[in-house]
């Protein structure tokens, strides 16, 4: 049986050989079948670049979306994904709390944003007021077309699908919201610049009323004794620029449980 590191390492010898670094979702289905892999919705999802194969590392690329099926080998490992800054010590916050029947109920991602936002550590970490009252937007998928740089390459995205798990309005701000498992050391930074462009979009074509757009991401990871959440808000410097992320403030909140 294949791996997705194996699919995705021979796709890239493909393009390599092709000279011609864009793919498509037939061509993943084909080396699926070949490799024995069963899951090729999967396979040009890599959250973080530890999941990307040596060969590909090895030479600087991973994968972006096109939409409409397509994708494309780029390069700038260090554009494509984002360290995850440490915590200070002044960082760290025991979070009193009552727990609920339904914090440790599951892992999902929905219900990594359901623990923050019940226990109101988003309202403290984003507005620093537990009492706020944002707008909630849950998960949706939505598709867009734009375009954008990754260093020295042109990334052209058409009917480009992508999932928000989370968008919060405030007093005009707006800002999408990622939740992971675990504590990577990096992520995939179209997960946060694809909804930041998609917003900023509507911002400057639809004429609705944004004074600011943010992006929190949020990790979880739990033991027998706490669970403990790490919150990161980030922004983007140059709305055409996926390596313009900038980290605007962190924290990490500990839940004990009782």
């Amino acid at each position: 049986m294949g791996t997705k590191q194996e699919v995705i390492s021979r796709l890239f010898e493909i393009c390599v050989h092709q000279n011609n670094y864009c793919f498509d979702n037939k061509l993943v289905k084909e080396v699926c079948h070949e490799l024995g892999f069963g899951n090729p919705f999967d396979v040009t999802k890599v959250d973080n670049s530890s999941l990307l194969p040596e060969n590909v590392k090895a030479a600087d690329y991973f994968i972006v979306h096109l939409g409409s099926g397509l994708h494309q080998f780029v390069k700038g490992i260090n554009y494509g994904y984002h360290k995850f800054e440490p915590i200070d010590e002044d960082e760290i916050y025991e979070w009193k709390y009552r727990q609920s029947l339904l914090n440790d109920f599951d892992t999902s991602e929905s219900n990594i944003l359901s623990v923050a936002s019940n226990q109101r550590i988003i309202h403290d970490f984003l507005y620093n007021d537990i009492v706020a009252s944002p707008k909630v937007y849950n998960a949706r998928r939505t598709k867009t077309s734009f375009e954008y740089k990754v260093g020295e390459t042109t990334v052209k995205c058409k009917n480009l699908q992508m999932e928000i798990d989370l968008t919060l309005e405030y007093q005009g701000v707006v800002t999408v919201v990622e939740g992971k498992n675990g504590f990577p050391k990096d992520f995939a930074v179209y997960q946060l610049f694809h909804p930041y462009k998609y917003y900023d979009i509507l911002k400057q074509e639809k004429s609705i009323a944004i004074d600011k757009i943010t992006c929190c991401y949020i990790l979880r990871k739990r033991n027998q004794e706490a669970s403990i959440l790490r919150l990161y808000n980030y922004t983007f410097d140059d709305i055409n620029r996926i390596e313009s992320i900038r980290l605007l403030k962190k924290s990490q909140y500990t839940l004990l449980k009782r």
